[in-house]
Parts: C-alpha cells; sequence; structure tokens
C-alpha cells in the first residue's frame, strides 16, 4: 500500500476529487493548511496600510492506496491540479505498513 499526501490550490479541489473518483479512488482524506515554498507568500494592501502574507492556501489531501494502483492517483493529481503557474503543489508517497477499518476489523487492502 501506498500513502500520497498532495498540497493543491484550494480551487483545484472538486476537480481533482471527481478525477480521482472516476478512477476508483474510495475515500481521502482533506485538509485547509497554509504553507509556502517557492511562492514565498505575497503582500496585499488592506485600509491603505500594505502587509506580507507569508503562508499561501493550500489544500492536502492524504489517500492510501493499493501499490499497483499508486501511480494512476500520482499521474491524476498532476495532470487534474496543473495550472502551469508557481504553487500548483507537491505530491509525496510513502509506504503505508498497514491499514485497519476501525468498524469492521479488516485490515491492509480490505480496509481500503
Amino acid at each position: 500500500m501506498k500513502f500520497i499526501i498532495a498540497t493543491i490550490k484550494p480551487f483545484k479541489l472538486e476537480e481533482v476529487r471527481e478525477a480521482l473518483t472516476e478512477i476508483g479512488v474510495r475515500g481521502m482524506m482533506v485538509t485547509e493548511i497554509k504553507g509556502f515554498g517557492s511562492q514565498s507568500g505575497h503582500t496585499e494592501i488592506y485600509r491603505g496600510a500594505e502587509y506580507a502574507v507569508n503562508f499561501v492556501p493550500k489544500i492536502k489531501l492524504e489517500i492510501v492506496v493499493s501499490a499497483d494502483m499508486a501511480d494512476q492517483v500520482i499521474e491524476t493529481i498532476t495532470k487534474t491540479a496543473r495550472t502551469g503557474k508557481i504553487g500548483d503543489g507537491k505530491i509525496f508517497v510513502l509506504d503505508a505498513q498497514q491499514a485497519i477499518r476501525v468498524r469492521t476489523g479488516e485490515t491492509n487492502g480490505d480496509a481500503l
């Protein structure tokens, strides 16, 4: 199993969710986050005063899939979330050693 963590722009969430559902992803966790990378934030003017916005809003997706499905999930997120502009996000892939469905006690692939 693979644990995929992806950060994307907030307005891309619904499009990415639909694309992942179409390829058979049955669940994911979504968190609103703030962060910075190459984008390094930006400045805004509020009531005539300029101030720095150091953290940019992002969405973090956490998905666990079977190892044979991981490449397809990564490709789908990459294609769907890409705008071609700085700040499109990142994808991290880790090994998931075990999964357990709390309600039924099913484990690993059955729990997904």
